[in-house]
């Protein structure tokens, strides 16, 4: 189902305005925010039900099956099937078609398109200094801000439930959340459009705006193992050295080696990819030479996908460079957004574009190529990059870090589109967060029954599923990545 409401607010090139014309003033847009609580009263992002007309999960999850690596297919569904939350973490798709049938109201940013709790997480910028951001963009595309919203909340939910904790201490972390993302897109709808952009949290203002003990522990901890996590200490965990030459190791079936011709045309795209690339930083790439390529599974969602591990090496043997390239397909938005329309004529460019809208600051190696008709993005595959890992927090820690990703949601909506209209909309009170608060411990309950669902698939055959994966399930609770 396409939406059907107006859209006041989108990132399409084609929207922005010439500096010769006068914009909407600020005050005007926040009037307009107020007055589309008459068409969707605040209440109404609390409601969820699933009716007769709702698709059925499995066949969204088969159908996102198609294209991929079928020998990986049984890995992505065993990962989904360990907990709930690992179920919530791989139905981007699943969620996309509930949100998209609920009302909104209009108001249209770039946003993430899969905000759950696992995709924010700490990284390098371009300065050397770790911070931590959205950081997962593979279904980023302009759309409703209450479907990221809805997103993170029930994640927050489902995360909460999958650590024991009870519904009112649930509902206290969700409600931070929301009130975090309220606040924030109301400071910075307020701030000039250049200040906001600059607007970013680095991990030692992040040590501060913690205030429970356990969540600041747990921020020391995870930024200390992420800090690590760089391109020369990964060299002796995934490369060994025989008859003179580096490769990466193999461990089928996560990770395998690329040989022939598929390994020719990734070095072609790898070439090509240097011409997306600011010239500054396509000069420092071009100086490494490719050693080895791997193909590497990782994530949930993502699994099935070609998503590779490229090493190369600069003028000394631990002078290295790992990049990852990762296929791009169509957003699981868009359908929702331009129905049958393809807007965007490549994945990879989307991916990185809209990653560099919602964060302040982004991998300077961000870039897209094609190989053998197939769209990717590339990225740094270790830059720092790390989460918090969910299973250590309590409660009350996890209502800290929820209203921190809440903020860190809001800025990246605020920077691309409609800030000052969606703060008009939520105004100073705390309808909204009682209202998401109410979808997101629907949504769990929801999540839930489609986890059910998905096993009894499993065990039926209905979708292909590794060995020992059911037998596995209710091991540790891992959500990040």
């Amino acid at each position: 189902m396409q939406f059907s409401h107006t859209v006041l607010a989108s990132t399409d090139s084609n929207a922005f305005a010439s500096v010769r014309e006068r914009t909407t003033t600020r005050d005007e847009r926040f009037a307009l925010g107020r007055s589309l609580r008459e068409k969707v009263p605040i209440s109404a992002l609390g409601v969820w039900n699933a009716t007769q007309a709702r698709p059925d999960p499995i066949d969204l999850i088969n159908e996102s099956h198609e294209g991929r690596v079928d020998d990986l297919v049984p890995i992505r569904v065993g990962r989904m099937v360990s907990s709930p939350y690992g179920f919530y973490r791989g139905t981007a798709v699943v969620m996309a078609s509930d949100v998209a049938a609920l009302p909104i109201t209009g108001i249209m940013p770039v946003i993430c398109g899969d905000s759950h709790l696992g995709n924010f997480g700490f990284y390098r910028s371009p300065e050397g200094e770790q911070v931590i951001d959205l950081n997962d963009f593979d279904e980023a595309h302009p759309g409703a801000w209450e479907w990221d919203l809805r997103r993170l909340a029930a994640a927050v939910w489902v995360a909460g439930r999958e650590n024991g904790y009870g519904e009112d201490d649930i509902a206290e972390a969700v409600h931070a959340c929301v009130m975090a993302y309220r606040d924030e897109v109301d400071l910075l709808a307020h701030m000039p459009l250049m200040a906001r952009s600059y607007n970013r949290l680095d991990i030692e203002r992040l040590h501060e705006t913690a205030t429970e003990k356990d969540l600041r522990d747990e921020i020391k901890r995870a930024g200390k193992v992420a800090r690590k996590r760089t391109s020369d200490r990964a060299l002796p965990r995934f490369t060994d050295e025989s008859d003179g030459r580096r490769r990466i190791v193999e461990e089928p079936p996560l990770i395998r080696s690329v040989t022939g011709d598929e390994y020719e045309q990734l070095a072609e795209g790898l070439d090509a990819y240097l011409d997306t690339l600011a010239p500054h930083w396509r000069r420092v790439v071009a100086g490494y030479t490719l050693i080895d390529i791997a193909h590497k599974v990782v994530g949930v969602g993502s699994v099935g996908l070609r998503a590779y591990v490229a090493l190369l090496e600069g003028s000394s043997p631990d002078d290295v460079l790992f990049l990852q390239l990762k296929q791009a397909r169509r957003s699981v938005l868009a359908r929702y957004v331009h129905g049958d329309n393809a807007w965007h004529a490549h994945q990879g460019q989307r991916v990185v574009e809209y990653q560099q809208a919602l964060q302040t600051v982004s991998d300077p190696l961000l870039g897209w190529t094609e190989v053998d008709g197939r769209q990717y993005y590339v990225r740094q595959f270790r830059n720092m990059k790390g989460t918090i890992p969910l299973d250590g927090l309590t409660a009350t820690a996890l209502a800290d870090y929820a209203g921190i990703v809440g903020h860190l949601l809001a800025k990246g909506h605020a920077r691309t589109s409609g800030a000052s209209m969606i703060a008009g909309y939520l105004g100073k009170g705390e309808k909204a967060a009682k209202a998401f608060s109410r979808f997101a411990r629907l949504y769990a309950d929801q999540t839930e029954a489609d986890h059910a669902a998905l096993v009894t698939a499993a065990r039926n055959g209905r979708v292909p599923i590794a060995d020992g994966a059911l037998a596995a399930m209710g091991s540790a609770f891992r959500p990040g990545g």
